[in-house]
């Protein structure tokens, strides 16, 4: 099996005042297989939005590293996408002109970057909407938008953290539904940040569980139900209890 990402022995240690520090994510390994939906689940403060950072390059290890097909991650590239939990949209611009933003960043402008915005406000199913601006669209049409952006450039990789925290549990289903889509049709390497496991379990391939004090992957399990997924599925709810037996929650 082909590896997209590789974290071997990764530490980070954040600086604290009077001299101190936090040791966030200790000596963790991690290997992410091309083209799977990858989940990491834990509690607050285990490393879990520490670690997609140092995997997208905007943090350094103090220890170990981060490698992408074999080359060592040292800063952002258009290789490795990454949608936040807050959308990020700036607000005095177009739906169709945020999508536009990376690929301006690409070089790419005018009429073949508005034809690849228009293309993949197809695909999130926001064509209807290029002309609207931010606060004109839902929350959920907003996170939407941020998907597209992301993927406008082609990264090979998709780094997701949190992305639908802050939406309701309504939209919340919905939109994981749409992303399941967008991802088979893609195919994209995809490694999702959550704090709900049933989400985690809902949307990935394999399940990477972490713990607090200091950050660390306690077990990373397969989740062996077939796609469409039911939460009805007894398996589904076994695998759900089982992960929260790891937490302690």
């Amino acid at each position: 099996m082909e590896h997209a990402l590789r974290v071997e022995s990764a530490s980070k240690l954040f600086p604290q005042g009077r001299g101190g520090s936090v040791l966030a994510l200790s000596s963790t390994s991690l290997n992410v297989r091309e083209n799977e939906f990858l989940a990491i689940v834990g509690p607050s403060g285990c490393g879990k939005s520490t670690l997609l950072r140092l995997m997208a390059g905007l943090e350094q290890p103090t220890e170990g590293g981060v490698s992408f097909r074999g080359q060592t991650v040292t800063r952002p590239s258009g290789r490795i996408g990454l949608v936040f939990q807050d959308y990020s949209l700036l607000p005095w611009r177009s739906i169709r002109e945020n999508i536009e933003l990376g690929l301006e960043f690409q070089g790419l402008a005018g009429r073949p970057a508005r034809e690849k915005a228009l293309e993949h406000l197809e695909l999130v199913g926001l064509s209807s909407f290029e002309n609207a601006y931010p606060h004109e669209l839902s929350g959920g049409m907003r996170q939407r938008a941020a998907i597209a952006r992301a993927l406008a450039v082609e990264p090979d990789v998709l780094l997701m953290d949190e992305p639908f925290g802050a939406l309701d549990a309504h939209t919340r289903l919905l939109m994981q539904r749409e992303l399941l889509g967008i991802w088979e049709k893609r195919k994209k390497t995809v490694v999702f940040v959550t704090h709900s496991i049933d989400e985690a379990v809902y949307l990935s391939d394999r399940i990477v569980v972490m713990e607090k004090d200091p950050g660390r992957v306690i077990e990373v399990l397969d989740v062996p139900l077939p796609r469409p997924r039911t939460r009805k599925n007894p398996d589904f709810g076994r695998l759900t209890e089982s992960i929260l037996e790891l937490l302690k929650y």
